[in-house]
């Protein structure tokens, strides 16, 4: 077979053949890895007549108008042919040569006879008031009688608290769909579905006070628990009359989900072999076949358990948004979009059309991972998703923004670009494949625009050149993080910070102020084998220490150096002078907590997802020194 054919075929259809690490040094991507990527893109190039179809499949591809068009609003597309347009107001325009249609929406477009959608965006984003927010995991928030997990109405106890003391928003950790029946799937970031609710942040009293009390979330026991309080809810009738609607208003993808749930712990409990559905026997792996209908109809209550937990979860989840505007917030929740989903789970099985089957998503070697990253979960393909007329990313945006003034989109750069890495691969053998870019900033500017949210997004790691600049001309919010913002050694002042940002001093996945200021995040990467020289790391992180606090001094956010906890509370003040529109600071760092929520590369071996904060989400600002360093950062701001 002809490497070069096979080169030039993956360059057309948007596989990377080259790409370049942080280094600067060009890498090449091997043959099997590029084969391997076509096929998952429905592109075969196996042998020199399979590459010489899909070529002139693509070919064919592009003389035809798309399921979808995307534009901007009021602005001249060459067209070359007669054109009318049936706008959602009922309005017509029409033209020749040149479309432009000058008023946002989803919109008909005819040409030719043909008749296509046509989605025309707004130039940006609606654009956030300058201000601050909180950042939250929401499963470590307390309440009395919340049984060990953090829920919904935790969320609404923060969300007004936060308000009362001037807060913009209060950003979540993400709320997707985990697996019901297997509680030892507890990553938010490696969900069942992106379109539905983790069940287990529904409301619900009672429980066991030890597990309430506890510092970490034991998920195997508390979730069967809170499953099994939930089920003694529906049983009892609660809200059923409510479930019919919500079942007619979400329509088949809540059919879906409610099905695979049903399915997936039927067949679980059957044999723990049996947890992925490519594993079910071959009349279940696809929710059109007859025998999942005959199942959802011979198990149509337990059908409509997992339907009502939905409802359930819905409703309590609109009423964390309500109790953040009617406090007063500008914004509310923002809701965090996941970059993925588990390829066992209900988006996969419900949309096998539209996924990268035998393909994970990643990062390539960098300076914090130099084995590069693989973190298990799927996702759309990029040529699926267009021959679709992005009608699987339209919903995904629209769940994400149901209930929320705000989204954050992790890993944001899959907008352009995904890594992707072959089932039995290294994470490093993967390739970089091109994704829509223009189309897909289009529709979240439509949709944030249709739901009045602001849009922020994970622009950190291996950005592509230019990628930050179309996010800001977008009206999207890069992400500003304390520990990267520096010239060579030295930590950027406020003033210097970005503007078209929202700025953190940390994340989920990075130590916490208190943490990094004592290395604590170093002691746990010596202890899990996963730092080749702990000892330069801490003579490096004493460099850093004296280097930030000089920063923050000049800042005038600070005096003497201090302890760990004030030296937190001053790096809040410090990030809430920066320039940038937004600041968003996690409750970890507002508290002066150590330990950071998830250390990546990490499973059983860290606590990931399971610390608890200190108090209930009612009175956690209510300390005196909390509620002083919060009525600093809202000075700043």
């Amino acid at each position: 077979m002809s490497d070069a054919a096979l080169a030039a075929l993956a360059e057309s259809a948007g596989v990377m053949v080259r790409w370049h690490d942080v280094h600067g040094r060009e890498h090449r991507v091997a043959p099997p890895t590029l084969r391997a990527v076509l096929a998952a893109i429905g592109l075969p190039a196996d042998s020199d007549a399979a590459v010489a179809q899909s070529r002139r499949q693509l070919a064919a591809t592009a003389r035809h108008l798309p399921r979808l068009l995307t534009l901007d609003a009021g602005v001249d597309h060459p067209l070359g042919r007669s054109w009318r347009a049936e706008l959602e107001s009922g309005e017509h325009l029409e033209g020749k040569d040149t479309l432009s249609i000058p008023v946002p929406g989803y919109h008909r477009l005819e040409v030719d006879g043909d008749s296509i959608a046509v989605a025309v965006a707004p130039p940006r984003c609606p654009a956030p008031p300058r201000g601050w927010g909180l950042a939250a995991q929401l499963y470590g928030l307390r309440r009395h009688g919340d049984g060990g997990i953090g829920d919904f109405a935790a969320l609404a106890d923060l969300v007004r608290a936060a308000a009362a003391r001037g807060a913009a928003c209060v950003a979540a950790s993400p709320v997707h769909a985990l697996f019901a029946a297997d509680a030892s799937r507890i990553s938010p970031y490696a969900p069942s579905s992106r379109i539905m609710l983790n069940v287990l942040h529904a409301n619900t009293s009672g429980g066991d006070a030890a597990a309430e009390g506890a510092a970490l979330i034991d998920w195997r026991t508390a979730g069967p628990a809170r499953l099994a309080r939930l089920r003694a809810a529906f049983r009892r009738g609660e809200d059923r009359d409510a479930l019919a609607a919500f079942r007619a208003e979400r329509g088949e993808a809540l059919e879906a989900h409610a099905r695979f749930e049903a399915l997936h712990a039927h067949f679980l409990a059957r044999d723990p072999a049996l947890w992925h559905w490519q594993d079910w026997p071959d009349a279940f792996r696809a929710p059109s076949r007859p025998a999942v209908a005959a199942f959802a109809e011979q198990q149509a209550e337990e059908v409509g358990f997992y339907a009502w937990l939905q409802y359930r979860a819905d409703r309590d989840l609109a009423a964390v948004q309500r109790a953040g505007r009617e406090a007063g917030m500008a914004i509310g929740l923002i809701a965090d979009l996941a970059v993925g989903a588990d390829a066992g789970g209900s988006h996969a099985w419900s949309r096998q059309d539209e996924m990268l089957p035998g393909l994970t998503i990643g990062a390539p070697p960098d300076l914090f991972n130099p084995r590069g990253q693989d973190w298990g979960v799927a996702t759309f393909s990029p040529r699926a998703l267009a021959g679709h007329g992005y009608g699987a990313f339209i919903e995904l945006l629209r769940a994400t923004l149901r209930h929320a003034g705000g989204m954050r989109i992790d890993h944001a750069m899959g907008l352009e670009r995904l890594w992707v890495v072959p089932a039995g691969a290294a994470p490093a053998e993967g390739a970089y494949l091109r994704y829509p870019c223009d189309d897909l900033l289009r529709l979240v500017r439509l949709e944030s625009w249709r739901h009045g949210a602001v849009v922020v997004a994970e622009d950190l790691g291996t950005v592509p050149e230019g990628f930050p600049a179309r996010l800001a001309a977008a009206g999207v919010l890069g992400m500003r993080v304390l520990w990267f913002e520096r010239d060579g050694t030295a930590f950027r002042a406020p003033a210097a910070w970005t503007r078209d940002a929202a700025a953190m001093t940390s994340t989920h996945d990075l130590p916490t102020v208190a943490g990094w200021w004592l290395g604590r995040d170093i002691d746990w990467r010596e202890r899990l084998h996963l730092i080749d020289d702990a000892e330069a790391a801490r003579r490096q992180r004493a460099q850093d220490r004296a280097a930030l606090w000089q920063a923050i001094g000049a800042g005038g956010a600070a005096g003497d150096a201090p302890a760990p906890g004030a030296v937190a509370d001053a790096a809040c003040r410090h990030v809430a002078a920066s320039a940038a529109t937004l600041a968003l600071l996690p409750l970890e760092d507002v508290l002066g907590l150590v330990e950071q929520p998830n250390l990546p590369g990490t499973f059983d071996e860290h606590p990931n997802w399971r610390r608890r904060y200190p108090a209930t989400a009612a009175t956690l600002l209510d300390a005196a020194p909390v509620a002083a360093g919060l009525a600093a950062v809202a000075a700043q701001r």
